[in-house]
């Protein structure tokens, strides 16, 4: 049976991944939008979720591709309306928020998906099984990219709830979450905010998994030589990199996997596994570490950020 999706928010993130990825994964079909700004030839066109309930035939679910700010809003009402919800990353704007979602979605027997595409990259299950067998003696992220090239003309991002260097960061933390077989809590957080945003542009954090292994990352928008989204894992085992944010993974410097991003297409194929079945799946850890770095946070003010 086909998943009919309707898409809420049309911007750079649904164009770039959500819409063509939909096209490549058997069993799900794209047949609604909701954009104030944007449209999609070939599919039902409205400038609101609500609008769009009032077609409520023409889809089964419902993917927000929203800023994560107002997201609550529109996942209860499409859950609600008795729709199966996908939710871009991060989930919300604040992790409370999240979980009456989750008792909604289980009392109108539909599911509810909280997306993290990293999760998907191709080295994420050999790197879990990899430390899984492993004495790990240390962890640490990098991860670096330029916020112009990445987030052009993105406000969102930089006001409240938007998370700033944490959106692209909370990718690193999915994945880290996912590979570890400890969790891991917040020790120290050190946050740099441009003193004209309400958001950091860098972050660097300490974690501990209770054992005394030390876990550190190192986030920054301000990184312009290229892209670094790699995790560095110490072990009696070798040295292992998860690299280029998951689609690469090397022991002691040799290649043992390289493979092309699909992240998006298999959160699709799991969306659409949830669906015929109602299940949930909502993990808020990474979003639960970049609350804690907020609040452990030492803030320091650098320059201002201009765009462009």
């Amino acid at each position: 049976m086909t998943l009919r999706v309707a898409i809420v928010g049309l911007g750079k993130i649904a164009r770039d991944q959500h819409v063509p990825s939909i096209a490549t994964v058997e069993g799900v079909e794209l047949t609604a939008v909701a954009s104030r700004n944007a449209s999609l030839d070939g599919v039902a066109c409205f400038s609101t979720l609500d609008e769009m309930l009032g077609h409520a035939d023409l889809f089964e679910a419902v993917a927000l591709c929203t800023p994560p700010q107002g997201r609550h809003e529109l996942a209860h009402a499409a859950l609600s309306a008795g729709k199966h919800v996908l939710l871009e990353k991060p989930p919300g704007a604040t992790v409370s928020e999240v979980r009456p979602l989750e008792a909604l979605a289980r009392e109108k027997g539909v599911s509810l998906f909280a997306t993290w595409h990293s999760r998907f990259a191709p080295a994420v299950e050999p790197a879990r099984a990899f430390l899984a067998q492993s004495r790990i003696r240390s962890v640490r992220i990098e991860w670096k990219e330029d916020v112009r090239k990445w987030h052009p003309g993105q406000e969102w991002i930089w006001e409240p709830g938007g998370l700033g260097v944490f959106d692209p960061g909370i990718n690193a933390l999915s994945i880290l979450t996912a590979i570890l077989p400890r969790p891991v809590f917040l020790t120290k957080s050190d946050l740099s905010f441009p003193e004209n945003r309400a958001a950091p542009i860098a972050a660097a954090l300490a974690f501990s998994d209770g054992v005394g292994v030390p876990v550190e990352a190192d986030f920054d928008w301000r990184e312009t030589r290229g892209e670094i989204w790699n995790i560095m894992a110490e072990t009696d085992a070798g040295s292992l990199t998860v690299a280029d944010g998951g689609k690469r993974m090397l022991v002691d410097g040799q290649v043992r996997l390289d493979e092309p991003d699909r992240e998006y297409a298999a959160i699709y194929r799991r969306f659409a596994e949830l669906a015929a079945t109602g299940g949930i799946d909502v993990d808020l850890s990474p979003l639960q570490h970049v609350a804690d770095a907020f609040l452990l946070g030492r803030r320091h003010v650098v320059e201002p950020f201009v765009e462009g």
